[in-house]
């Protein structure tokens, strides 16, 4: 079997005018979990200020044995113990192989769908937003008079197709046809 990497996807519930603290938390956290083996990249999703209080986590690593190995390490579990103070529930995290993560359903049990499936569904995300994105951002980067740059175009549009499938695109698109995606 192909190596596809593991990624973990972690919430942490901030209590309220405990944001700045854990803020410089994830900067002291943050070098040490770059420099842990195997380690790929990490994305962070704050809050929305004074509308909610989640912060999310996504940290990508080259095989699932490396993920587990940081998660489950004593300088982890150090650094979780200084921040327990500042949540409001448990360090809570999901590790899924590959892109399983865009097919999360807590509903479902963690199951995760067959590959074939997640191909269409993930292929059926895609492409409208491949079509769409660029209709946007293109003009959008022109309005602001950025001189145009095939690569960093394709950069900005991307980013934008990444970010929607994680964090709008797929949380739904999964419930509405999760009978025939678990099935």
């Amino acid at each position: 079997m192909e190596n596809q990497g593991a990624s973990v996807v972690i919430s942490h519930h901030i209590l309220d005018g405990k944001e700045q603290q854990y803020e410089q938390w994830l900067d002291e956290i943050f070098p040490v979990t770059k420099h842990s083996n195997g380690f790929i990249d990490l994305q962070i999703v704050r809050p929305i200020p004074h509308l909610t209080f989640v912060y999310t986590v996504i940290i990508r690593f080259d095989t699932i044995e490396n993920l587990k190995t940081w998660m489950n390490s004593e300088e982890r579990k150090m650094w979780i113990k200084k921040a327990n103070p500042l949540f409001r529930k448990n360090d809570n995290y999901q590790i899924k192989s590959g892109l399983d993560f865009l097919f999360s359903n807590e509903s479902e049990n963690n199951k995760v769908p067959v590959r074939w499936k997640q191909f269409l569904v993930t292929w059926s995300a895609i492409y409208p937003l491949s079509l769409l994105i660029p209709l946007v951002t293109l003009p959008f980067l022109s309005f602001l008079q950025i001189p145009k740059n095939h690569f960093f175009e394709a950069l900005i549009s991307s980013a934008c197709i990444v970010f929607l499938m994680v964090f709008v695109v797929m949380p739904n698109y999964t419930k509405i046809i999760k009978k025939w995606l678990y099935k």
